[in-house]
C-alpha cells in the first residue's frame, strides 16, 4: 500500500496551491490512513496565526487546517529551520504540529512512497 506525504512549500495567499493542497489532503484521508503533512520553506506561513487575507481579497482557509485532527491525520510536521528563518516559533502556529530539524524532517519524508507538493 502506498503511503502519502503532502508537502506544503508555498505561502498561503500568493496562489491557490495551499487551498488546493488542503482540499487534497482532506479528500485523500477518506481513502488512506497513512498520510502525513509537511510544512517546509514558505509553507510554514500556511499555519501562521493572525492571517488576514481579506486585505488581498483572499479566502481565509487557514482555520480549515484544524480539521486534520478530526480527519485522523496526526502526522503533521513543520521544519524548525524554516520557522526560524522567518522569525516564527511553534507558538505562532494555528494547529499542533511536530517541529523537526531539516535532517529529521527529510528522514521522515523519505518514509513515504508518494509525495505531493503544493
Amino acid at each position: 500500500m502506498n503511503t502519502l506525504a503532502f508537502v506544503f512549500r508555498t505561502p498561503p495567499h500568493g496562489s491557490a496551491s495551499g487551498r488546493e493542497g488542503l482540499d487534497a489532503v482532506l479528500a485523500t484521508s477518506a481513502l488512506s490512513e497513512d498520510i502525513a503533512v509537511f510544512f517546509i520553506g514558505d509553507g510554514v506561513y500556511q499555519l501562521q496565526n493572525g492571517q488576514d487575507p481579506a486585505v488581498v481579497l483572499g479566502r481565509h482557509y487557514a482555520p480549515t487546517f484544524g480539521l486534520l485532527e478530526l480527519y485522523d491525520i496526526e502526522a503533521v510536521y513543520v521544519c524548525a529551520e524554516s520557522l526560524a528563518e522567518r522569525g516564527l516559533s511553534d507558538a505562532a502556529l494555528t494547529i499542533e504540529a511536530t517541529v523537526l530539524s531539516l535532517p529529521e524532517l527529510q528522514q521522515r519524508l523519505a518514509d513515504y512512497t508518494v509525495r505531493l507538493s503544493f
